[in-house]
């Protein structure tokens, strides 16, 4: 027997109407459960259980549920904020022991937000990757190299920005050896959105700098678009208020520059430009 926790479920139909349970685990990735009179809950009265399960070939992935237990389902990050909110060192302890999501279960640490109280410039990426996940601290890998060398050429002295990401925990499938990094959904994103309100209410930047569309769509809403408005500064959106009502502007995510192939450079150069114009508005 193998004893693991199911996260996330959802019902659907097969052929000859039959009913399964489509179901994520961390270590099987997409498993079915057959559905007989002994697994016969509804989903949406149970959407979290621990099962014991007994395991066919690992080709197969399909196991058949032996016994059950409801569980409580995370919170999000609310429940875990300190009292002192504007106090970033309480802030990243109280994040350390965050279990507002269940991306805290194959994360390595919490990756908080670093950089300077009172920073004028806070930047907000996607998620920690591998090397952050490792190191306990954000944009240290390639992408965070990017990042760098962007800043640079922009003029921004990354000792004085306030970097963070929309999600503190790394979210990854393992690849043989490897762990790939996979993109957080809306949900996980909210669970974790208490955080990056409270980084940006102790920091208090005049601006805030989107990487990417996760980061602008958990600051703008989901519609935005970060290919027709990267680079421009925007007033705060309609809707609950940024503490302090920071500017906020958006542009891809330095990740994005690894990719780009034989358009490296030009992409780099884009980058650059966003940051620039960032940096010109804080200089104003």
């Amino acid at each position: 027997m193998l004893r693991f926790e199911v996260f996330e479920w959802t019902p659907y139909e097969r052929a000859h109407s039959t009913s399964f349970m489509r179901i994520s685990v961390r270590m099987f990735g997409d498993i079915h459960i057959e559905d007989r009179e002994r697994f016969a809950t509804p989903a949406r009265s149970a959407p979290n259980m621990a099962l014991e399960v007994s395991c066919g070939s690992a080709g197969q992935r399909r196991v058949m549920a032996t016994a059950g237990r409801q569980t409580e389902r995370p919170v999000g990050a609310q429940a875990y904020l300190p009292e002192a909110v504007d106090d970033l060192d309480e802030l990243r302890r109280a994040a350390a022991q965050c279990h507002g999501c269940d991306l805290y279960r194959p994360a390595t640490q919490t990756v908080f937000g670093e950089g300077p109280p009172g920073a004028s410039l806070l930047m907000v990426g996607e998620q920690p990757g591998d090397q952050e996940d490792r190191q306990g601290e954000p944009f240290v890998g390639p992408a965070g190299h990017v990042l760098d060398q962007a800043m640079e050429r922009a003029g921004i002295d990354r000792r004085q920005v306030y970097v963070t990401n929309a999600v503190k925990h790394f979210k990854w499938v393992p690849q043989g050896s490897r762990r790939l990094h996979k993109t957080p959904s809306a949900r996980e994103v909210a669970a974790c959105r208490p955080w990056l309100h409270a980084e940006i209410a102790a920091v208090r930047p005049r601006i805030v700098l989107c990487l990417g569309a996760v980061a602008a769509k958990a600051l703008f809403g989901p519609s935005f678009l970060v290919s027709t408005e990267r680079g421009k500064v925007h007033e705060p959106p309609d809707g609950p208020l940024l503490p302090g009502r920071p500017l906020l502007a958006a542009t891809v995510h330095p990740s994005s520059i690894l990719r780009a192939g034989q358009d490296r450079h030009e992409q780099m150069e884009r980058f650059v430009a966003d940051l620039a114009a960032v940096a010109t508005r804080l200089g104003a």
